[in-house]
Parts: structure tokens; C-alpha cells; sequence
């Protein structure tokens, strides 16, 4: 049997209609299939390999850690040196709020673990997210995902749970002594890459304190200088009591984590204790390639190459049918007139070789998220034939 046919017989499919590459390898902005043909990832595995496929800093420290060894013990009962340097380095570059670091898989673990933080630390057990946003598919993060369409099917989720319409000022009463925390992504991915506002992000961190909720910031898609700071809240000057991080984390390797005070964190150590584990969460290897991803993204000014994207991006996509393109850094949506449009467009330049996404909660945007370390004359090559295939069909 064919990799083919048993990827379609064996493998469990997301939809009727995947993509369906049969990769052979990447590297760099690249991917190639086994029939040869070469493909620009325009949305970096969506938004994972910012530093690009197989970046080599990351190989090396993959090859060398595999040499060392594999797991060895569930989370935190053994000390492991990719696991605590690399704690020591992201740290490092955080507010003295966010001190302490629990590594788990995947980005909804992380949110998962960041909402049972909350809950714990507070006691409390309501939580406030908005409408259109989105923090995974387990059941937890299901629950504070703003999108009936992907909750309906498996309600009942989490009780408690109450939206708001992003960046609006009405209704922040909602958050009150009862909430346990606030969860928001401070730049809306799949929602339609909405940044949020600054003066309602500070009032949203204001009101949080005021009754004494937590703010939980998902930087799963935002971080590590996908839209020019190292992460989001910086641009925004307004710090969380718990951030939620993935994607581009590992440089390719699944990698999640959320990120609190130690004060806070003291409360999973207790009643009872192992009140909160995972047997694969900081795997040596995913932090070993974490360590060096970030080391890489600190050793050169990777969030000006962001800003310069989005201003190359900006110059470059000019047809008529591009209703808006919105975003930030290297995160960054093209607003289309219609579905049929959109459709077409990302089909179009599929075929041209051009990886594009559409976002999960709307289909009249296409996703725009190209690896930190695109070479400007790709980056503007490839902008200018999406820039073309919308012309062409408008």
C-alpha cells in the first residue's frame, strides 16, 4: 500500500478535503513533495516554523540531545538541563511577574493548564472569554473558545462561561468577584487576526484587578516575534498574570507552556499534591530545540524583520478585491470581497506553489503568516503573484 492510500484508509482525517502534499522534505521558507515540486510555506506551518524548516541551530541541538537521552521521567521529578535552561533563558526575558514556567505538548494543553491555575489559585470558577476567539479543541479550551459552530457538537462544556465582544467596552461588569480568570488572545488569530485595542486591553487588565481575576494571555499564535515583540503583551504594555505559549516555541518540535508567578504556581504543588502533571510535558528534545530557537531569535533583531514584513506585505498587496489587510508584524490577514474570491485565490496560488490558510473562523480571509527569516526577494516574488491571482479574478 502507498503512503497515499494508507495516509487516506489508516490516517483519522480533520476534513473531507485535505490538502493531501505527500512531503518528502523542508527547508528554509520550503516545502518539497515526492514528485519534486517546490512549495513557499506562506504560513510557516501555520505560524510553527518562524524560524523557518529545519533551521540548523535547531537540528544540531536535536541530533545532540538525542546523543544524551530520551524521557527519563514524568514532568518535574527529575532535573534535566534542556528543561532548566531553558526555563532560565525564557524567563529571562519576561517581567519579574512571570517567573516560573510549566512545559507541557501542545498549545491547548497550555491553556488547559493555565484555566485549572486559575481556578486553583483564585477558587473561583467562572471564566470570561470573547466572542470569535479560540484556545484549542480539548474540552477546557473548547469551553472559552467564542465560536458555537466548533462548541455545539460537544456541549456540555466547562459551565460558566461567558463571552464579550472583543474590543468593546460594554460589558466588562461581567468580570466580577465570582471570576476566576479572563482568557484572551491580545491579537485574534483564527478570529480574523483582530488586534485588540490598547486602552480596552488596559481596561480589561483594570477591571481584573479590581475584582480580583486573573488575566490569561494565549500568545500561542503571537509569540516568539511573530508581530515584532518578542511577545504581544509587550507591544501592549500591559502584562498577564498567565500567558499560554506553542507553535513557533520549539522551532518545529511539539512544545507548549503556560507561564505565571511563583506565588500563583506555589498552589499545584498542594491539596493534593501532583494536583496537575504530565508524563511527556518539557520533553528534553523539544526544549533542547526551544532553547535554541529562542537563543537564535535573541541573537538578531528578528522582531525588525517582522515589522519589515508587514511593511513589505502592506507596499506589495495592492489589487482592487483586497478589501483590507490587517494585523501585525508577521501576522497578518488579506481581507477578500467574498468567499467564492477567497476560494479561488488560495487555489490559484496553491497550484503556483504558494501555501496559503484560510482562518477557522472566517472564509473570507486569508491567512499571511511567512517565516521570520524569508529572504526579501521571496517574500516580494510570492506577494506579488498573490497580488496577481487576486487581480485575476476580480
Amino acid at each position: 500500500m502507498s503512503n497515499k492510500d494508507s495516509f487516506y484508509e489508516h490516517v483519522a482525517q480533520t476534513s473531507d478535503a485535505p490538502m493531501g502534499l505527500e512531503i518528502d522534505y523542508a527547508e528554509g521558507p520550503y516545502i518539497v513533495t515526492t514528485d519534486g515540486k517546490e512549495y513557499v510555506d506562506f504560513i510557516s506551518g501555520i505560524a510553527v516554523s518562524s524560524l523557518g524548516h529545519r533551521h540548523p541551530k535547531v537540528v544540531e541541538a536535536v541530533k545532540r540531545q538525542v546523543d544524551r537521552h530520551l524521557h527519563v521521567m514524568v514532568y518535574g521529578e527529575f532535573i534535566q538541563e534542556p528543561q532548566s535552561a531553558y526555563a532560565e533563558l525564557l524567563t529571562s526575558q519576561l517581567p519579574d511577574s512571570l517567573d516560573r514556567v510549566y512545559f507541557v505538548n501542545s498549545g491547548t494543553e497550555a491553556n488547559e493548564g493555565a484555566l485549572k491555575l486559575a481556578k486553583k489559585y483564585t477558587g473561583r470558577h467562572k471564566f470570561v472569554g470573547f466572542n470569535h476567539g479560540y484556545h484549542g479543541d480539548t474540552h477546557g479550551s473548547l469551553s472559552v473558545t467564542g465560536r458555537d459552530v466548533y462548541r455545539d457538537p460537544y456541549l456540555p462544556l466547562l459551565p460558566d462561561v461567558h463571552f464579550l465582544d472583543f474590543n468593546h467596552f460594554d460589558g466588562l461588569e461581567t468580570i466580577d468577584e465570582e471570576t476566576a480568570a479572563v482568557i484572551m488572545e491580545p491579537i485574534q488569530g483564527e478570529g480574523g487576526i483582530i488586534p485588540a485595542q490598547k486602552d480596552w486591553l488596559q481596561a480589561v487588565r483594570d477591571r481584573c484587578d479590581e475584582v480580583g481575576a486573573l488575566l490569561i494571555f494565549d500568545e500561542i499564535q503571537t509569540g516568539f516575534y511573530r508581530t515584532g515583540s518578542l511577545f504581544a503583551f509587550q507591544g501592549f504594555e500591559v502584562v498577564p498574570d498567565i500567558m499560554s505559549l506553542a507553535k513557533a516555541m520549539g522551532g518545529g518540535m511539539p512544545m507548549g507552556a503556560f507561564v505565571s508567578s511563583s506565588e500563583i504556581f506555589e498552589v499545584f504543588k498542594h491539596d493534593p499534591p501532583l494536583n496537575h502533571v504530565t508524563t511527556f510535558g518539557g520533553h528534553p528534545v523539544s526544549c533542547a530545540a526551544a532553547y535554541a530557537t529562542l537563543s537564535e531569535l535573541l541573537s538578531d533583531d528578528y522582531g525588525a524583520k517582522a515589522k519589515q514584513i508587514e511593511q513589505i506585505v502592506r507596499e506589495e498587496l495592492t489589487a482592487a478585491g483586497i478589501d483590507e489587510i490587517r494585523g501585525v508584524g508577521a501576522m497578518l490577514g488579506m481581507e477578500l470581497q467574498d468567499r467564492d474570491l477567497t476560494q479561488k485565490v488560495v487555489e490559484s496560488c496553491f497550484e503556483e506553489g504558494i501555501i496559503l490558510g484560510w482562518t477557522l473562523h472566517s472564509n473570507t480571509l486569508v491567512r499571511l503568516a511567512p517565516p521570520l527569516i524569508i529572504e526579501e526577494d521571496l517574500l516580494r516574488s510570492t506577494l506579488q503573484t498573490i497580488n496577481k491571482t487576486v487581480k485575476k479574478y476580480c
